[in-house]
């Protein structure tokens, strides 16, 4: 018996959540079992505890996309017991049991090593909305993207992403300008190295016009909407925007095909959930190198099973800062 979040749904449609404890023969096939030691929340794990938005089939269900943990029984000859493991993405914590639970049984094609110099808790810190900023930064580099060119906006910035995104771009010597709708995070951003703090209503204001000064030599954008299409517009040629999410709406509002076509900006988009296992690899490496870990430690914010419920409701009402770690053993 283990310790795991259930979310079952009643004959009315409702959804409940709560701790309970479970036989591990419930768990789902697969052909490593981990010993979870931590787990995080992000948006979708929001969904997933409450309303479901859609993504959860079958009931009862274990959210939690990412987790972290040791290997405890593998028939897969890459990993063995005592192998320390990471998963985010592949549905997993949606279609699939999750990691919100002491044990979670998956394919091992879904893992990957947890690279040397990181612990599992400090892997979900950085979980999914991590993994998807460096992902984001080094799709910008690999479009050309240097320190020096100037500065690099970062949308959402105190959310998961764009927290992670701030701190690896002001690491590796990026101009970073940190966009967010909330004033009192001002010195939290810049805690992290944002050099400038832009008030997210500078942004939301759609025009028609063609082109705006340039002003951005990258960005990573996490609200789509009226403010992607005003970003795209002030990107300085040849510029690319990586876009990873839409919390500003799936729309971009306002946008034209003149920055692509008159100062060839490209639009990234960025998927961490179904990313081949080369480029999770190379990403997880680059979160240990470049990710400066005292940095990573002032977004943290520590939880427990218990507290998934209240945590879930909170992050789709866009009340969560930075990362939270799941200790699913406390």
């Amino acid at each position: 018996m283990f310790n795991a979040l259930v979310v079952e749904k009643d004959e009315d449609g409702k959804t409940r959540a709560a701790v309970q404890q479970i036989d591990e023969s419930r768990l789902p096939e697969g052909n490593v079992t981990v010993a979870v030691e931590y787990s995080t929340v992000n948006y979708k794990d929001g969904l997933c505890i409450g309303p479901g938005g859609g993504l959860v089939r079958n009931y009862p269900h274990v959210p939690g996309i990412d987790f972290a943990g040791t290997v405890e029984a593998s028939d897969d000859a890459r990993y063995k017991p005592g192998d320390k493991v990471v998963l985010t993405g592949w549905r997993v914590g949606e279609v699939r049991w999750g990691g919100y639970a002491q044990k979670a049984r998956v394919n091992a094609d879904w893992l990957v090593p947890l690279p040397a110099g990181l612990e599992p808790r400090q892997a979900m810190a950085v979980g999914t909305a991590g993994l998807t900023a460096m992902l984001a930064i080094m799709a910008l580099e690999d479009q050309g993207m240097k320190p020096g060119q100037g500065p690099v906006l970062v949308t959402g910035a105190a959310g998961g992403v764009g927290s992670v995104a701030v701190a690896v771009l002001a690491h590796l010597g990026y101009e970073v300008a940190a966009v967010t709708g909330r004033a009192d995070q001002a010195d939290y951003l810049r805690g992290l190295g944002a050099t400038e703090i832009i008030p997210r209503e500078d942004l939301t204001e759609v025009t028609r016009k063609p082109l705006e000064a340039e002003r951005w030599a990258g960005c990573v954008d996490a609200v789509a909407g009226a403010m992607l299409g005003r970003v795209l517009k002030q990107m300085k040629y040849g510029a690319s925007v990586a876009a990873i999410g839409l919390a500003g709406g799936a729309a971009i509002d306002g946008a034209l095909i003149t920055p692509f076509i008159l100062r060839g900006v490209n639009l990234l988009g960025i998927d961490s959930v179904m990313q081949p296992y080369g480029n999770r690899l190379r990403a997880w490496q680059r979160i240990a190198s470049d990710l400066p870990m005292d940095r990573l430690e002032t977004m943290v914010q520590p939880a427990v099973l218990a507290d998934l419920p209240a945590l879930g409701a909170a992050i789709l009402k866009g009340q969560v800062k930075g990362r939270i770690v799941v200790d699913v053993n406390a």
